[in-house]
């Protein structure tokens, strides 16, 4: 488990860069891929509050959870800190949702054609995973 929590280190960066959807105002026009990069840099633009709320969500806590996992497996970090990991894992669950809901939204407009993209598989696949290891950490732990 904790080379598979090493690997997230390097696909969590992978998945936020990687297309989650691919969207168009009318299917006659080119698809625009949306990535959680570039999904942040609009939302930044238009509310900061808000983006900075999903860039935690969807950024700092998987990750902070993956690094702190890795500390964990390596003994370099008490187990005591377990509770709180599993508090950011939760929270990371959030934007897997949010996604989700925001593909929801944009099919139900009509005019827009939403498609999803294979890093949305990743992504949910790298949140799963870290939520694999922290409920097998708790258990062997």
């Amino acid at each position: 488990m904790k080379y598979l929590n090493l690997a997230l280190l390097l696909l969590f960066p992978i998945a936020w860069f990687a297309p989650l959807l691919r969207a168009a105002i009318l299917p006659i026009f080119g698809m625009d891929e949306i990535s959680v990069i570039t999904g942040l840099q609009s939302l930044w633009e238009s509310d900061a509050a808000l983006a900075l709320l999903v860039t935690f969500l969807a950024v700092f806590a998987p990750y902070a959870k993956t690094i702190g996992l890795a500390l964990l497996h390596w003994n370099l970090l008490s187990p005591r800190v377990l509770p709180a990991l599993e508090i950011l894992g939760k929270l990371a669950m959030a934007d897997v949702f949010l996604v989700a809901l925001y593909v929801v939204i944009a099919k139900g407009a009509g005019m827009v054609t939403v498609e999803v993209a294979w890093g949305l598989y990743l992504f949910t696949g790298c949140v799963l995973a870290s939520a694999l290891i922290s409920w097998r950490s708790r258990r062997d732990g």
